[in-house]
């Protein structure tokens, strides 16, 4: 009867997944049907069929492997009768029944009756028990009455059943009335408790050893990789990560250099029938955030070669040679994959000159340079391998690493000027949404000094800003507000001053902002706030209006006086002195110094470079050891404290006549607590303060022609 139930159920269901099967190719035949489009890009209409509607369906037959979907199929079932839901209903039902079923079967057979062996040796002698059958130590004893349940005895094992019942009073002729069935213990149990004994001491055993193997095959392992190369490789099929020069903007002259590379990677058949050998390494050299990783990759995805990329710190370890194995192995991959490009970033990490003392050098890093020298020089003309490297230490390195045959093409990625600023940020814009009033040229103009880097960090945060105050498109003062983000920091808005601490700001910036403008040789000032940004309570914004390579001695002096505006305004005003100038005290001693060791600006001096550059990062400071004596020491001193004195009363002069115009502008600034250029200039002019500017004296430069104020101004009124 079990048999039968679950064979019917078992039918109904896979009916039910048949019925499910058809219900659903038939939907998707109709979707097909009526939504496929035509080839004039129209949809088709329903075709009509001549198929009677009493004509039956032929049944549905599931294909081998064919896998059901029940959940989407349940999704798309209609409601009604016949439907999945009335199937599922009654199945569930069927399954139901099929558990009771076997639940009543079960119930019904009951266990054997409990015996003691006093028990067993009465019903034997009353003639009860037809048959005894022994399983070890076990007596399963039945009965001449039908119907009556088995009884079940635990006897001793060390002895025979029949002398067990014979030593209780039992009698031969009454054993000789039953049958004595005599089976061997057999099954899980019984091999379980003659083996257990060996068994769990042979497992622990086992398992003890098992991992001490694992741990010993783990470390082989480990140490037969542990000279292997961690360079990871770019696909030129790979899309997501693919860089060409379309999107590196600026760097004209460096991607020209770059392109005789590429050229060589595409068709190198032209260069080699000629006799021509391509530089086997390029060093590319730049401040940081120039773009030299992007530049090496973009050299990769134009040539369409596979790309190796990999720090020069991942070759130095703790163990002597790993490096060098490091360098082996990945040469070979390179080789392997040629056509390629190995990049290595920050090579002054393993490339440092041999026997310098500088870095920590050791016996690794220098073995690792060896190999990396040796590689270089072991490639053959066609190798077809391009080492890429890039620094901005370039003159920390070995001069091995610099000669003609390895590294002997050398491309310097300076600082983007104003057109290739303007370029980065229309490069960084192109997935961004911008409202109308964004004028990117503006934003280069203003950004003087900043790395590509810098410009993508701009825009992001430009981003961030609009996200911020749920708009979907970034607007100009977005960006504007990024800018000032980026140089100092995020507004504290949170740091209330008291009235006092915002006037003595709001004298200090004007006093900087005055100096500036009446100075001819410092940059026009584009900006005065007394908003607390990073860790400046106020700041004053002064950028050129062009791009300058060069600085004068003129133009540092005044710098100079500008820098000490804010320090004598907080004399003159409050007669007293704040914190507020420590930074600016910082920037004048350095400048001087500069001017005076390195330069050759001082009169006393002479030209004469008292410090060099050894051991100084691309566009960072690292302070040197001094090549000069004490009395030398002492005219720096003199000259540095006497630039500053002249800084100081150029400043203090300038102040102190147009003190009128100082106070009315520190006043104005207290009240709107920022001033862009057009307003700040409007109030010179009205206080009757004349804007020198000696660049547009000496080339004709007009100011207007480059003052982005009023799109400035104009797009933050709109914005507020």
């Amino acid at each position: 009867m079990l048999e039968a139930v679950e064979t019917l159920a078992s039918e109904r269901f896979f009916c039910i997944i048949a019925h499910m099967t058809k219900h659903q190719s038939d939907k998707q035949e109709k979707d097909v049907s009526t939504e496929a489009p035509n080839s004039d890009g129209q949809k088709r209409p329903e075709e009509k069929t001549d198929t009677p509607k009493d004509s039956k369906e032929p049944k549905t037959k599931i294909p081998k492997g064919h896998k059901v979907n029940l959940k989407s199929v349940g999704k798309n079932m209609p409601f009604g009768p016949g439907n999945f839901w009335n199937n599922m209903l009654s199945t569930v039902v069927l399954l139901i029944f099929v558990l009771a079923v076997f639940s009543y079967f079960s119930e019904t057979q009951t266990d054997p009756e409990e015996l003691t062996i006093t028990d067993v040796v009465q019903q034997v002698k009353a003639g009860e028990v037809s048959e005894i059958i022994v399983r070890g130590g076990t007596l399963e004893v039945s009965y001449f009455e039908e119907g009556r349940n088995p009884g079940e005895a635990k006897r001793e094992v060390d002895a025979s059943v029949t002398d067990s019942l014979t030593n209780l009073g039992v009698t031969g002729e009454e054993l000789a009335g039953i049958n004595i069935d005599v089976q061997r213990e057999t099954g899980f149990n019984y091999w379980l408790g003659v083996l257990a004994p060996f068994l769990f001491p042979l497992l622990f055993l086992g398992i003890i050893i098992w991992f001490l193997m694992r741990s010993a095959k783990g470390a082989g392992m480990q140490a037969l990789s542990f000279g292997n190369s961690k360079a990871r490789m770019i696909d030129p099929e790979d899309g997501s990560q693919k860089v060409t020069f379309k999107d590196v903007a600026g760097a004209k002259e460096a991607k020209q250099e770059l392109e005789e590379i590429v050229d060589f990677l595409k068709n190198p058949k032209k260069f080699l029938d000629i006799g021509a050998e391509i530089p086997k390494g390029v060093m590319m050299m730049g401040s940081p955030g120039t773009g030299k990783t992007l530049l090496a990759r973009a050299v990769a995805g134009e040539a369409g070669v596979p790309f190796f990329t990999i720090s020069g710190s991942e070759f130095v370890e703790m163990f002597v040679g790993v490096g060098a194995s490091r360098v082996r192995d990945l040469f070979n991959m390179a080789k392997k994959s040629a056509p390629a490009i190995i990049f290595i970033d920050e090579i002054d990490a393993v490339g440092r000159a041999r026997g310098s003392g500088t870095g920590g050098g050791n016996d690794e890093r220098e073995q690792t340079l060896n190999q990396i020298l040796v590689e270089m020089d072991g490639f053959e003309p066609n190798a077809k391998v391009i080492i890429m490297a890039a620094t901005n230490r370039p003159d920390v390195l070995d001069p091995a690493l610099l000669r003609p045959g390895r590294f002997d093409r050398r491309v310097t990625i300076d600082l983007p000027d104003r057109s290739d600023r303007e370029a980065i940020l229309k490069v960084h814009a192109r997935k961004k949404p911008l409202q109308e009033d964004v004028n990117l040229e503006i934003v280069a103009q203003r950004t003087p000094g900043f790395s590509g880097a810098d410009l993508s960090s701009l825009m992001n945060e430009a981003a961030i800003l609009a996200a911020r105050e749920e708009r979907k498109k970034i607007g100009q003062f977005d960006v504007i507000r990024s800018i000032e983000k980026v140089m100092l920091g995020p507004e504290r808005k949170s740091h209330v001053m008291s009235k006092y601490e915002k006037t003595v700001t709001a004298y200090h910036e004007v006093g900087h902002a005055l100096v500036a403008s009446a100075l001819p040789y410092a940059d026009p000032v584009q900006k005065i706030s007394i908003i607390s940004r990073g860790r400046a309570a106020g700041y004053t914004i002064k950028l050129p209006d062009q791009d300058r390579r060069m600085h004068t001695k003129k133009e540092f002096k005044d710098d100079i006086a500008m820098t000490l505006g804010g320090y004598v305004t907080e004399l003159m005003i409050f007669n007293d002195l704040s914190t507020g100038p420590s930074n600016d005290l910082q920037v004048v001693a350095n400048l001087a110094r500069d001017m005076v060791t390195k330069y050759g600006m001082s009169d006393v001096l002479g030209p004469v470079a008292l410090e060099g550059t050894g051991g100084r990062m691309i566009g960072g400071d690292v302070s040197e050891n001094r090549g000069y004596g004490a009395g030398v020491s002492k005219a720096i001193d003199e000259e540095v404290a006497k630039i500053i004195e002249e800084g100081k009363a150029t400043a203090r002069e300038l102040l102190t006549k147009y003190r009128p115009a100082l106070e009315a502008i520190s006043k104005r600034l207290v009240e709107v607590e920022t001033m862009e250029r057009e307003e700040y200039e409007a109030l010179l002019k009205q206080e009757g303060v004349e804007i020198k500017d000696a660049y547009e004296e000496m080339y004709g430069e007009k100011r207007e022609a480059a003052d982005p104020s009023k799109a400035v101004a104009g797009t933050k009124v709109v914005e507020k």
